[in-house]
């Protein structure tokens, strides 16, 4: 397995991938949408998106870091906001091999960190405590939505 930034130049590959993620969410299938949102990330240079090959050269999986900025510790952050493996590609350390890759990133930035949110009955919650990430028991995260 190989990961790397995605540019542009993986644009198909990633908005399949992509589109899968936002139907497990239980989005719509929209091919066109997320093409468009991943033509608007890349344009903008406003995230940073990891993909994952498989030894066959096969697009398998990928996570999305969006800065953001500590004020408190006057620091740079990522927002960790979406990670997803194919569903025939599960199981196979794909998911661990993304996160760990965007620690490095984060590390190698000089960020403070990663955060991120799932749902409270993902079973991801397993990986993400076993690779070290702490679930804040301390503060509640608030949404407002138009």
């Amino acid at each position: 397995m190989k990961i790397l930034q995605a540019t542009d130049e993986h644009l198909n590959q990633l908005t399949r991938l992509f589109n899968g993620y936002r139907m497990f969410y239980k989005q719509p299938d929209n091919l066109d949408k997320a093409e468009a949102f991943l033509k608007d990330r890349f344009r903008q240079n406003d995230s940073v998106i990891f993909i994952a090959f498989s030894s066959k050269n096969e697009a398998v999986g990928f996570t999305q870091l969006y800065p953001s900025f500590s004020s408190v510790s006057v620091q740079r952050t990522y927002i960790l906001n979406d990670l997803f493996v194919s569903e025939k590609n599960r199981g196979q350390g794909i998911g661990e091999a993304l996160l760990n890759h965007a620690k490095q990133f984060a590390k190698k930035e000089g960020s403070k960190g990663l955060t991120l949110e799932t749902e409270t009955n993902n079973p991801a919650q397993h990986l993400y405590e076993r690779l070290g990430w702490k679930k804040d028991e301390h503060t509640f995260h608030y949404t407002w939505e138009v």
